[in-house]
C-alpha cells in the first residue's frame, strides 16, 4: 500500500525547548563526522560538500523536522554518490537506526547510468516521504547556492528542472518549501533578465 503523504503547512518558528531536548537525543555527531569526508570535494558556487550536508539539515530543522533519520541523513546525503568506493557499512553499522539512516539516503542517490530525470521522476513517484522532504531542503540549499552561479545556461537549466520536478514533490509534502523554492527560482530568472540573457 503506497504511503500516504501528509503536506506540511505549519512552520514552527523558534524552536521551544521540547523540540531542543529532543533535537539533543540525537546521536548526531558520528554522522557529522562522517560527513567530514565531503571537505575536500569542491561545489561549483564555490564551499565544499560537508558545508552543504550540514546546510540542509539546518533548512530542515529551519523547517521544523526533528526527525532523527531525516536529520541523519541529512548530513550524509551525498557520500555515497560524492565518495568513490564508500564502503556503505559505516553507515549501517554507526548506530541503530543505521540501515534506515543508509536506505533513505540511497532513495535521494542517483545511480549509476541513471539519467537525472530517471533519477528525481523516481522519487516522485516512488520516494518515501522523508526522501520528498529531504530532497527539497537540498534543492532549497543548491537554489541558494546558485546565487553565486554565473553560468546563465546552468542556471536556465537548474530553474527548468526545479519547475519541472521538485515543485511537484515540494507541493506534495510541505507547502512552505514549496513557496520558497518559487521565490528562488523567480530570483535567479530575474537574474537572467536582468544580465540580457533571457529577452522579455
Amino acid at each position: 500500500m503506497k504511503e500516504k503523504i501528509r503536506m506540511n503547512v505549519q512552520r514552527p518558528g523558534q524552536m521551544d525547548n521540547q523540540t531542543m531536548l529532543q533535537l539533543k537525543g540525537i546521536f548526531l555527531a558520528p554522522y557529522m563526522q562522517l560527513a567530514t569526508a565531503l571537505i575536500g570535494k569542491a561545489r561549483f558556487a564555490g564551499g565544499n560538500m560537508f558545508r552543504h550536508q550540514i546546510d540542509t539539515m539546518g533548512i530542515l530543522i529551519d523547517y521544523g523536522y526533528i526527525d532523527s533519520i531525516l536529520l541523519k541523513a541529512s548530513v550524509i546525503h551525498d557520500v555515497v554518490e560524492d565518495i568513490p568506493g564508500f564502503d556503505h557499512n559505516q553507515i549501517i553499522n554507526l548506530d541503530e537506526q543505521g540501515k534506515e539512516v543508509y536506505e533513505l539516503v540511497l532513495e535521494v542517490t542517483k545511480r549509476e547510468g541513471q539519467t537525472k530525470a530517471e533519477f528525481l521522476r523516481g522519487i516522485i513517484e516512488n520516494g518515501s516521504r522523508r526522501a520528498k522532504i529531504l530532497k527539497c531542503a537540498d534543492r532549497i540549499s543548491n537554489m541558494i547556492s546558485l546565487g553565486f552561479v554565473t553560468d546563465p545556461k546552468f542556471i536556465e537549466r537548474y530553474c527548468d528542472e526545479t519547475e519541472y520536478f521538485i515543485f511537484p514533490i515540494a507541493l506534495e509534502v510541505d507547502y512552505n518549501m514549496y513557496q520558497e523554492l518559487i521565490n528562488l527560482v523567480i530570483s535567479r530568472r530575474k537574474y537572467l533578465e536582468d544580465s540580457g540573457y533571457i529577452k522579455n
